[in-house]
């Protein structure tokens, strides 16, 4: 039943040395997204148990050394108990919620109808920089969407990836667990740094991200005051 009433598509693309997936789920007016990046010799997120099918090709065809998730939530992880099974990859993120990662997910029904039931897997923690096979990224806390939220910024591109920071210029639905005064303090520590390219996991490919980034700080901000 859920086969029929769920529609999903992905859609493969390329810009500036990263592979990119968009897989989407759509039930009736309802329309979800989540994207992962191939870098380097690095996957950037998991995408989702829901889309896992549609995105076994994508990783049958990658070649990396290890994921790095931008943080905990079933749509970025949702793929990595079969990478690390499949292809014995490491997986790193955030240590606040690595344990919660070795258990069975919980989360409400309707995100389980879309993205799927999360397996359990196994990550270590990241730290404040990493390299890659050719260059050395900087791991920047971005906290808000979720405590364990982080950016990677690639220090000799300045591919900025920002996990779920942007998502759209005006934040039209706020999670439980989120904070927009966090996000507002994230939005103006990831503008410190230098670049200008954006990857984010739902809107994709922004090439003026500051700019972006920019407008979605601003609008909260005078959201906020009102």
């Amino acid at each position: 039943m859920r086969n029929v009433l769920f529609k999903k598509k992905i859609e493969l693309s390329e810009k500036n040395g990263v592979k990119m997936i968009n897989g989407s789920v759509q039930f009736q007016a309802v329309y979800l997204n989540v994207h992962c990046f191939e870098v380097d010799g690095i996957l950037i997120d998991t995408g989702s148990a829901s889309l896992l099918k549609q995105f076994k090709p994508f990783f049958e065809q990658m070649d990396v050394d290890r994921i790095m998730l931008t943080h905990y939530h079933e749509d970025h992880s949702g793929g990595a108990h079969f990478l690390q099974k499949a292809y014995k990859l490491q997986i790193f993120m955030h240590p606040l919620n690595i344990e919660e990662c070795r258990k069975k997910a919980s989360y409400p029904l309707y995100r389980k109808l879309f993205w799927g039931a999360r397996l359990p897997f196994l990550a270590q923690p990241v730290g404040d920089s990493f390299s890659s096979r050719t260059t050395n990224w900087k791991v920047i806390e971005t906290p808000g969407h979720t405590e364990d939220h982080v950016a990677y910024l690639n220090e000799s591109t300045g591919q900025l990836f920002t996990g779920d920071l942007y998502v759209t210029p005006k934040t039209k639905v706020v999670l439980r667990e989120e904070s927009i005064p966090q996000i507002i303090r994230s939005l103006e520590k990831v503008l410190t740094y230098d670049f200008l390219e954006v990857y984010c996991n739902h809107a994709g490919y922004i090439e003026n991200g500051r700019d972006a980034l920019m407008r979605k700080l601003h609008y909260l901000k005078e959201l906020s005051y009102k």
